[in-house]
């Protein structure tokens, strides 16, 4: 090997051994934490009638495309906090008839050969039940299932709207942290329902 070969692979060598030394620190401190790492800005207080659909949801195996109540994989839509932007009527609608509720094909939800299409065919008393199981996934505000932005002011925010919103973009669009600001609690509320 040349010098400048064992340069780049002693440095990237050196680089993974860092990597594999932050993991391991990383992961004792998370294992031996009785606090989380990262704040959880989703949750959920299921009543019994959610608490059946949770057991559908779990039954249908639809943990095989979607990420509820923390587990599932990521193929389809996370429903972690969903239950803070739609209420039951929605997700009821939804699960009936997917594709005139979303305004759009959907990728497995829908009439067959999609994979899903099964859900739509479930009894009225099961779809129940998954939506109001759905409407109880619940996001903390500011969280990025949720439709309201963090509470104040956010630096960061700021600049990601200084660097990449087109000037003037104010006078043509309303910022919803300044319509947060100036409307009741109640209003707001009401507004997301």
């Amino acid at each position: 090997m040349k010098k400048g070969e064992k340069i780049l692979f002693g440095i990237i060598g050196f680089l993974v051994v860092v990597t594999i030394i932050n993991f391991t620190v990383l992961e004792a401190i998370r294992r031996h934490s009785e606090k989380p790492l990262f704040p959880i800005l989703t949750h959920f207080v299921f009543t019994d009638e959610g608490m059946h659909g949770y057991q559908i949801y779990q039954q249908r195996d639809c943990y095989t495309c979607h990420r509820a109540v923390g587990s599932g994989t990521s193929m389809g839509v996370s429903l972690d906090g969903l239950g803070s932007k739609h209420d039951v009527d929605y997700f009821y609608n939804f699960l009936k008839k997917p594709e005139s509720v979303y305004g759009a094909k959907t990728m497995d939800h829908g009439a067959p050969p999609k994979d899903a299409s099964y859900v739509s065919d479930l009894p009225d008393a099961d779809l129940r039940a998954m939506a109001v199981f759905l409407s109880e996934l619940k996001a903390d505000q500011g969280s990025s299932s949720s439709f309201e932005p963090p509470q104040g002011d956010s630096s960061f925010i700021n600049a990601m709207l200084d660097m990449w919103a087109p000037d003037g973009w104010r006078a043509q669009y309303k910022d919803i942290r300044e319509w947060m600001k100036s409307k009741p609690q109640e209003e707001q509320h009401d507004s997301k329902h």
